[in-house]
């Protein structure tokens, strides 16, 4: 089976300079990738999984430090699973990689009522298999697929039908508290990794469980959200942006702000009740340079 990417054109070659742009400049952002890291990169055969494996691939040769990848499958034993595709697309890459066998489909058939999404259960067994894998692997790191517009889709998930205002951050620690989950296309567009994966050929498996499931509510928000898009170009970015600029004085959560402790102080407040808030800093962009620290840095260009 050939996996040869489409001839480059002019168009792809800025797209991928764009993508591997977002993905540099998320590593930087959050401090992603430190000296002598091992990362398991999490390859679920669908198209945002490859086209972070590739980027990373892209990111690691020319990198100022050193850090190591690890392509890991989970093959959860669906009817029709094409076993052999990865293994033999991972092998023309050269890539290290770990297949893992763990039969969370028929967990899944057996606990969840016909009809009933299964992503919840479908995501805690998986979760639980990738994280002993990371353990036995030595990974001190997890690198998901998820992008601009799930990071996006979650927080209004969670909005509307959880009641919280809460995401699905770019960085974060594992529930058992041993590796540091990353999310190296948080500043990648779904749109522009779709038009990625095409002309990169990618071996695209699809999701018989949750691939299948036309009425989910994420399904309904990205709809919206799609729809709000088209009608408002650029309304996805400042919803993101918006998630990288909250000022808690602004909320209601005491948790988060002190409320009871507010008292007059008799000179004015950068976060007191303004009539017109500053406009956002334009994004600036940036440049892999090198470093003898031991995280992974992207300069602003002067």
């Amino acid at each position: 089976m050939s996996f040869e990417p489409l001839v480059p054109s002019h168009t792809m070659l800025r797209l991928e300079q764009r993508l591997q742009g977002a993905v540099g400049r998320a590593l930087a952002d959050y401090a992603m990738i430190q000296a002598q890291d091992t990362i398991m990169v999490c390859l679920s055969g669908g198209k945002d999984s490859h086209a972070l494996l590739s980027l990373l691939l892209a990111l690691q040769r020319r990198a100022p430090l050193p850090f190591r990848l690890i392509a890991v499958n989970l093959d959860q034993k669906q009817p029709g699973f094409p076993a052999q595709v990865l293994p033999q697309y991972l092998e023309s890459l050269g890539v290290d990689y770990r297949i893992i066998e763990a039969d969370t489909y028929a967990i899944v058939q057996e606990k969840i009522a016909p009809g009933k999404t299964t992503c919840s259960l479908c995501s805690r067994l998986r979760r639980g298999v990738l994280y002993r894998t990371a353990k036995a692997l030595g990974a001190n790191k997890i690198a998901l697929g998820h992008h601009r517009d799930d990071m996006v889709e979650t927080f209004f998930l969670n909005l509307f039908h959880g009641g919280r205002m809460k995401g699905m951050p770019p960085k974060l620690v594992t529930d058992d508290g041993h590796h540091v989950v990353i999310r190296p296309l948080a500043y990648c567009q779904e749109s522009d990794l779709s038009r990625y994966a095409q002309h990169k050929a990618f071996p695209i498996i699809p999701c018989n469980l949750c691939g299948s499931q036309e009425n989910l509510q994420r399904q309904a928000i990205k709809q919206w959200l799609h729809r709000e898009e088209k009608a408002h170009p650029g309304r996805i970015d400042n919803i993101f942006s918006a998630l990288q600029n909250v000022t808690p004085s602004h909320l209601a959560d005491t948790t988060l702000f002190d409320f009871a402790a507010l008292h007059p102080t008799q000179h004015p407040e950068p976060e007191g009740d303004t009539l017109f808030d500053p406009p956002p800093e334009k994004p600036v962009a940036l440049h892999l340079t090198h470093s003898t620290g031991r995280h992974l840095y992207f300069q602003k260009r002067p």
